[in-house]
Parts: C-alpha cells; structure tokens; sequence
C-alpha cells in the first residue's frame, strides 16, 4: 500500500498500453470481453507458467520490496505479461511498488507473492484493483496474506512495529462488487462479519510470539487517497473506531471473501497520523519504514504461511 502523493504514471487506466487489448480484446468494434472471462485469461497464462499451483496469496505494499527478494528460488512474471493486469502503474510510477509476480515455495508450501499492488488514486477502478486477488482465487489458493503500511491513530504505536488487522472500514468510495454480480464468484451480498479470518490471527499471533516479535491487532481504515489525512480526518477516525489507516488492501479483502478466500491482514506502521505528531509526512519515511521492517516481516510470513496453508480453503 502506498501512502504517498505521486502523479499517474504513463500506462495507467487512461492509456492504451495500460492492458494489452492488442492481444486479448478489441477497443472498436470487437465483443466485449467479460470481467470472468479476463481473470480466467489471465489464470489460464499464469498457470502456463507455474511450475506449481499457488497455495497461499501474498500481496506486498508500500517498501517490502526487499522481502519480495529474499524468497528462495523464485521464478518471476512481469505485470506487464499478465492480460489484462492492472500493471502499468505499479512498479514505474509509485516508488517502493514492484509489479512483478513471484512464484516460490515456503517448506515445500507453493506460494505466490504479488509485489506491488495497484491503487484508486492512480485510476484504477475498484474492479481492477481487485483483479490480482480474483486470479489467485481462481487459481484455488487456500489464503490470502494482505500486507500494507499504514499511519498510527494510537501515540503507543511507534513507526516500525507490526500490526494485524483484525476487522476494517471501508471508506474509498468504490467496491469491488458494485455493479452486476458474478455468481460464479460469489452471492451477490457476501457476509464480512469475519472479513479478516481468526483462526488466521489467531496463527499470526502464535508465529510472532515464538519469533519475538510485538504484534498489535486493530480496525484499519482505507481512504482514497493520494493526499495524507487532515488531523480532522484523523479525529473522526478515531472516533468511529479505526486504529490505523491506509489507502488500499480493503477492496482486496471484500474481493476475496467474496470467492470464499481466507484473509490475514498484517499492516507495518510506518508513521503517526497527521494531528498525533507534528512532524510532516512523506513518502520517503513509508519507503525507509518499509525497508526497515522488511526483515521483521520476512521472518514472520516464512513462519507463518506453511501453518496458514495448512488450515485449508472455506
């Protein structure tokens, strides 16, 4: 997730080469191609290239780069092979996003680690953001591990310290579902009365705990974005109960709990919310913050996705 302000880069959802339509739909004149139709596309192309089905989805925010690098024979697929990835973007325009797929295994565990993610505010809609998620579902990955970086609304919670997310609130003004529903995805009114699974935290919790890591637990709350929040903004936050906030990762749980994934959400605070701290915000402090606790992070999820692939798709 990123937490920065940045102009759309080249490529993004106004341009042409933001999804090959060359290849795989016309602009003029052609057959509309269907949402279901694409995702299997893009399945069907990633699947040629696997060595392995994917049991586990990660997706890296804002600065993990580095950990995307520390994976053990990883095979690598650009975004920009994908069809119809929203790829343009991510990677080229926001610092600290990767746009690449990796493929590699966590003791004999086949993973797929998705480095960068797309974002509303560079003009995705809420349906491409959720496009990487809808493909590793279809691709029957038993779980799904979010990670992102975010503002603390809480002094105690220092830049730097890992954080679950345990429920969220969805405030970026699109969702993923809006429009007609796909049943073979999932019912058109999905339950997210457990949109960030328990028995996952529960995992989380007990992997942090053997490695010695502090893990705070809280309500995360997306915003569009790009600008930081006012400290007004912050104030009403806190007051309908969001312990952190960022710009992503929701459309992406509503996404796969509508295909019945499992989601973990694990969120590294990178700051303090405007109006908690007095110090300007930047983007260069999520990037520092994120190469920081890269290590931390690592560790964790090495731990954590065998025990996570193990608890089985609902």
């Amino acid at each position: 997730m990123h937490r920065g302000k940045h102009p759309v880069a080249a490529g993004g959802r106004g341009s042409k080469r933001a999804r090959p339509l060359t290849r795989h739909g016309a602009q003029n004149g052609a057959k509309q191609v269907t949402p279901h139709r694409k995702v299997l596309e893009a399945r069907d192309f990633v699947q040629s290239r696997l060595s392995a089905r994917p049991r586990v989805g990660v997706v890296l925010g804002s600065g993990f780069g580095e950990v995307a690098r520390q994976f053990d024979g990883a095979e690598e697929i650009a975004y920009a092979q994908i069809p119809y990835w929203p790829a343009s973007v991510a990677g080229q325009g926001i610092p600290g996003h990767g746009g690449v797929w990796i493929s590699t295994a966590v003791d004999d565990v086949p993973v797929a680690v998705l480095s960068g993610r797309a974002h509303l505010y560079e003009g995705f809609s809420a349906a491409e953001i959720a496009f990487p998620v809808r493909v590793l579902a279809s691709l029957g990955v038993e779980a799904l591990v979010l990670t992102n970086a975010s503002g603390s609304l809480h002094e105690q919670w220092k830049p730097g310290c890992l954080a679950l997310i345990s429920d969220h609130i969805h405030l970026q003004g699109a969702n993923p579902l809006s429009g007609p529903n796909e049943d073979r995805w999932g019912p058109r009114f999905p339950d997210l009365s457990d949109a960030y699974s328990a028995q996952l935290r529960r995992l989380a919790r007990e992997a942090a705990a053997e490695l010695g890591i502090g893990l705070h637990e809280g309500v995360y709350a997306a915003v569009a974005g790009p600008n930081y929040e006012t400290p007004a903004e912050i104030r009403f936050l806190r007051t309908i109960g969001a312990d952190m906030v960022g710009m992503s990762t929701t459309g992406e749980t509503i996404a796969a709990r509508h295909m019945g994934v499992p989601v973990l959400g694990l969120s590294l605070i990178t700051n303090l919310a405007a109006g908690i701290s007095a110090r300007p915000l930047s983007h260069e402090e999520v990037l520092e913050s994120g190469r920081q606790g890269a290590p931390m992070l690592f560790a964790l999820l090495k731990k954590l996705i065998p025990r996570v692939a193990n608890q089985g798709r609902e």
